[in-house]
C-alpha cells in the first residue's frame, strides 16, 4: 500500500486536532501534534518570564527540549522530560502562542522537527502550515474550517472544562479567535493560508465522526492507487 503523509490545516477551533487524531488511528498511522509543540515553546516562554523579544524566544527554543510520545490516554507532550499536556491547553498560553509561533526562530527549529518526523510518511499531522511550507508536497492536504460562531462555541467549552480557569464571556471568546485568526493569516513568517491543492471542509454543521470519514475515504483513494 503506497504510504502518504495528510496535513490538516485550519483556523483556530476548526477541530483540527480531533480530527487528525481520530483519522490517524483509522488509518493506523502516527499522529504529530504540531500545535502542541509550539504550545510547549510558549509555557517555555512563560515560565522564563522574560520580555517577548526575539533574543529571548531564540534563548528559550535552543534551551528545551520537547518530545511527543504516545500513552494509554493518547498523545502526551513532554518538555525537558516533564509531561506539560494539560498546561499548553490554559488559557494564557492561548493567548500569547500566536506571537510566539510567529517568530523566526521558533519555527525554523520546529519545522525541522517536523520534517524528520514525518520522513517515514504514514503520517498525519495538523497545523497552520503543514500543506504549504513544512510539507507542501504531501500527497493529501485538507483544510478545515467552521464559522466564528461555532469555533467559538468549542474553545468557549473548552476552557469551561479548566476547573477554575474559565473567566472569559462567550463574547471575549469570539474576540480572542477572531484577533488570533487576522494575526496568523498576516504574519511574516508561515501565514495562515489554504494551499491551491487542499480540500476545504467547513464542519459547522457536521459532526466529527462525518468529517473524519469524509477525509479517510478521500485518503484511501490515494493509498489504493
Amino acid at each position: 500500500m503506497r504510504k502518504i503523509i495528510i496535513a490538516i490545516d485550519g483556523p483556530a477551533g476548526a477541530g483540527k486536532t480531533s480530527t487528525a487524531k481520530l483519522l490517524a488511528t483509522k488509518l493506523k498511522y502516527i499522529y504529530i501534534d504540531t500545535g502542541a509543540m509550539y504550545r510547549a515553546v510558549t509555557l517555555a516562554y512563560l515560565n522564563s518570564k522574560t520580555e517577548l523579544n526575539n533574543e529571548n524566544l531564540a534563548k528559550t527554543i535552543s534551551n528545551i527540549s520537547i518530545e511527543l510520545k504516545p500513552s494509554d490516554n493518547g498523545q502526551i507532550t513532554l518538555l525537558n522530560g516533564t509531561d506539560v499536556s494539560e498546561e499548553i491547553r490554559s488559557v494564557l498560553v492561548n493567548q500569547y502562542v500566536s506571537p510566539v509561533s510567529a517568530n523566526e526562530h521558533v519555527r525554523k527549529k520546529l519545522v525541522d522537527i517536523q520534517r524528520k518526523l514525518g520522513e517515514r510518511k504514514c503520517c498525519v499531522m495538523d497545523g497552520r502550515d503543514i500543506g504549504t511550507i513544512v510539507f507542501p508536497n504531501a500527497e493529501l492536504k485538507i483544510f478545515l474550517t467552521a464559522s466564528l460562531e461555532e469555533r467559538t462555541k468549542r474553545r468557549w467549552l473548552e476552557y469551561n472544562k479548566q476547573a477554575g480557569v474559565n473567566n472569559l464571556s462567550f463574547d471575549e471568546v469570539s474576540e480572542q479567535i477572531s484577533s488570533r485568526d487576522k494575526y496568523d493569516s498576516s504574519r511574516a513568517v508561515s501565514p495562515l493560508y489554504m494551499a491551491d491543492d487542499a480540500i476545504k471542509i467547513d464542519n459547522s454543521n457536521i459532526t466529527l465522526e462525518q468529517q473524519v470519514e469524509i477525509i479517510y475515504n478521500l485518503a484511501i483513494d490515494i493509498i489504493g492507487n
